[in-house]
C-alpha cells in the first residue's frame, strides 16, 4: 500500500503523541509519594520475643529521629533490654542491660512533643525526666492510647512521639504481658522489671 505524504505525517504525529502520553504516564507513576513504603525510614528491632518494625516520622520529629537513628547506626541498643513493662501502659527500653547495668547515653536533645503526633497504641516516643529537654536514648512503645502523655500534658510539654510500629505489634503485646517485679539495681529498686529478661538483640535500619 502506497502511503501519501499526508498519511506519513499523520502517522508520525500519532507516534509522537503516543510517545508523549507514555512518557507522561511513566513520569506520573515514577513520582515518589509520601505513601510509598519504600521511602519510609524503618527500624528493625530484633528482640528475644520476636521482631518489631518501626516507621520513623522524620518530617514531624527531625531532631528526635536523627538522634534515634544515630543510636541505631552506632549499635547502641544491641544487647540492651526492655527494663520497664506495664501491661496497661507501655514498654520501655534503651537504657539498661539485662543484668540491670545502665548504659551511658549521649547528650540530651530538644523536645519536639508539639508536632501533632499522639501517643496512640503502637506509637514510639522518647522517655525523659521532669526536664522536658532531657531525652537521650530511652524510648517507650505505647500498648494503649495514652492521651495523658500528649502535648501539652499536665506539665505543659508532653512526650515526643516520633514513629509507629508497622510490623510486630503482636510482639509488643507479648512483651507487655510478661511477668514483672521490683528489681534491686545499683541505682536503687526499680519496679516493673521483667522477671525473665526481654532482650533487644539487634536494632538496624531496614534496607530500602
Amino acid at each position: 500500500m502506497k502511503l501519501t505524504r499526508k498519511k506519513v505525517i499523520s502517522i508520525f504525529v500519532l507516534f509522537l503523541f503516543s510517545g508523549s502520553i507514555l512518557s507522561m504516564a511513566a513520569n506520573i507513576f515514577m513520582q515518589p509519594t509520601n505513601n510509598d513504603p519504600d521511602l519510609t525510614e524503618v527500624v528493625v528491632m530484633e528482640t528475644s520475643l520476636g521482631t518489631i518494625e518501626i516507621a520513623l516520622d522524620r518530617q514531624k520529629a527531625p531532631i528526635t529521629v536523627e538522634n534515634f537513628v544515630n543510636y541505631v547506626n552506632d549499635g547502641f541498643f544491641d544487647g540492651l533490654c526492655f527494663h520497664r513493662i506495664i501491661s496497661t501502659f507501655m514498654i520501655q527500653g534503651g537504657g539498661f542491660y539485662p543484668n540491670a547495668t545502665y548504659k551511658q547515653a549521649g547528650d540530651p536533645i530538644q523536645i519536639e512533643s508539639n508536632n501533632g503526633l499522639k501517643n496512640l497504641r503502637g506509637t514510639i516516643a522518647m522517655a525523659r525526666s521532669s526536664d522536658p529537654n532531657s531525652a537521650t536514648s530511652q524510648f517507650y512503645i505505647n500498648v494503649k492510647e495514652n492521651s495523658n502523655l500528649d502535648y501539652p500534658s499536665s506539665d505543659g510539654y508532653g512526650y515526643t512521639v516520633f514513629g509507629e510500629v508497622v510490623n510486630g505489634l503482636d510482639v509488643v503485646d507479648e512483651i507487655k504481658n510478661v511477668a514483672t517485679d521490683v528489681r534491686d539495681t545499683p541505682y536503687g529498686p526499680m519496679p516493673d522489671w521483667p522477671i525473665e529478661p526481654v532482650e533487644i538483640i539487634r536494632v538496624y535500619m531496614k534496607p530500602e
